[in-house]
């Protein structure tokens, strides 16, 4: 493959612009409504809108929060509104991030820096998590040292409080829940971990990057809530993502506290540069002005009654969704999720939910799976009202194709999927997404047609199709012992 290298002489914008056009010919169709996860879209005129804002403030850099004070001043407004939809008081502080990962990051950063200027108890700090905790919570104790200790979940997915209990030993830095969670969109038990956390005097995160902009008008909407939010004690940090629910642009998501004695520890400075004296208050150096705008800016032209609207089309939409799946013979929901993300999996030993998967991908659907059960998941948006019925009559057709062909879950991402979710030598799989990772990072791993490659699965799929009879024989030995 010849490496692609900076023109001798500069294009015109019409023809890069052409380009890139064709270049997106085959990304998921998110404005038709044809994706689950990635995209929150609220119609074209909102996207006009935040374009607009956007690039307002596309070159000024929130780095230095006193040279662009319009920067901060969006900050703060938004760190404030934040704060009145989550429970906050006078003395709820934040900062404006990149995204839910980031603002993950921060807040396992302090609670670990906080609790080595405390306790000073020896080995890693341990967070507690349920297992159906983000996956940024590992990539941040990967990062930063910590000791992971993961909690099982009950029958309704919720994370198990006798289970909980039991891991609240010394040397404990944080313990987290989910409001909701990603993988299957139920809440778990604030208010109690809440309680068994100030017994302790643990800390207690909450992630609500999925739900802050969500579950405040979900209750508004009069939907029965449990308390989750910084009016249940105990809580004392919370992150929440304006790019997904809060139909901001990428990317923009607050982290809040309870108060500075939380925060403090998150800050970074340095005095003795000879650049100067150094202070920031996220892991970014630069900061792009026009997500700050952006985010101000969605907040202000949406308003209380406009993310009424948009989330009580999700949540129509994603009622109307779910229905229409427990209808279906052989799938069924899992857990009790009460917003608009969910996940669903098969019942019946003759359908194969991951090739259920793949022939809505053949109709045009973007469709996430998952594992450990293995299941597909959804996230609704008010983009999904105009394909309701649409998308359910694909699942329908989907699910009577895979019934009727048994040898579709032997092709495709089925197969894949299906050896990595029940293959017990994780160190084999992890080998060999590494692999894959190298491929597309590689020399030329940026064209475009190695990129589609591999994220169809291709490269994965056929070393799993070439080593599917031998791990099958490994995994009933070790099942067997």
């Amino acid at each position: 493959m010849t490496p692609v290298r900076l023109p001798e002489s500069g294009r015109s914008p019409d023809e890069v612009l052409a380009e890139m056009e064709r270049m997106a010919k085959d990304d998921p169709r998110w404005r038709e409504g044809r994706t689950f996860s990635l995209v929150y879209h609220a119609g074209e005129a909102h996207d006009r809108f935040l374009h607009r804002a956007y690039e307002k403030f596309f070159s000024e850099n929130g780095l230095n929060p006193t040279a662009f004070r319009s920067l901060k001043r969006f900050e703060t407004d938004v760190v404030q509104i934040a704060a009145g939809l989550l429970g906050g008081d006078d003395e709820t502080v934040g900062v404006l991030t990149a995204g839910g990962t980031e603002s993950i990051l921060l807040a396992m950063k302090a609670y670990r820096d906080r609790f080595r200027r405390g306790l000073r108890l020896p080995g890693k700090p341990r967070v507690v998590i349920p297992e159906s905790a983000h996956v940024a919570f590992e990539k941040a104790a990967e990062y930063f040292d910590l000791q992971l200790v993961r909690v099982p979940l009950d029958s309704d997915f919720r994370v198990d409080l006798d289970a909980l209990r039991r891991r609240l030993l010394p040397g404990t830095a944080l313990v987290v829940a989910s409001a909701p969670c990603y993988p299957y969109g139920v809440i778990d038990d604030v208010a109690e971990i809440g309680r068994m956390c100030q017994k302790r005097n643990i800390p207690l995160h909450v992630d609500a990057c999925l739900g802050g902009f969500l579950l405040p008008f979900l209750e508004k909407l009069g939907e029965p809530l449990p308390p989750w939010d910084f009016r249940v004690p105990g809580v004392t940090s919370i992150s929440a993502d304006l790019h997904k629910y809060g139909y901001s642009a990428k990317g923009a998501s607050v982290l809040l506290w309870r108060s500075m004695e939380y925060m403090r520890h998150q800050f970074f400075i340095s005095t003795d540069w000879c650049g100067g004296v150094f202070a920031s208050a996220g892991i970014l150096g630069t900061r792009p002005g026009g997500g700050y705008a952006a985010a101000w800016g969605a907040l202000q032209v949406l308003g209380e009654s406009g993310y009424r609207e948009l989330h009580g089309k999700a949540l129509s939409s994603a009622r109307r969704i779910m229905d229409g799946i427990r209808a279906i013979p052989g799938l069924e929901i899992l857990g009790n999720p009460p917003a608009t993300i969910f996940a669903y999996r098969s019942t019946d030993p003759g359908i194969n939910i991951f090739a259920v998967g793949d022939r809505l991908a053949a109709r045009g659907w973007h469709v996430d799976r998952q594992q450990h059960p293995s299941c597909l998941h959804a996230m609704i948006t008010a983009a999904h009202e105009s394909v309701t019925e649409a998308f359910l009559s694909d699942v329908r057709a989907a699910v009577a194709e895979v019934r009727s062909r048994p040898e579709l879950a032997g092709e495709g991402e089925a197969a894949m999927y299906g050896l990595i979710a029940h293959v017990p030598l994780r160190g084999m799989i992890r080998k060999n997404v590494l692999r894959m990772m190298e491929a597309l990072y590689g020399p030329g791993g940026a064209q475009p047609d190695l990129a589609s490659e591999a994220s169809s699965g291709a490269p994965v799929t056929r070393w799993a199709v070439r080593m599917l009879p031998w791990l099958e024989k490994i995994s009933k030995f070790l099942r067997r012992r």
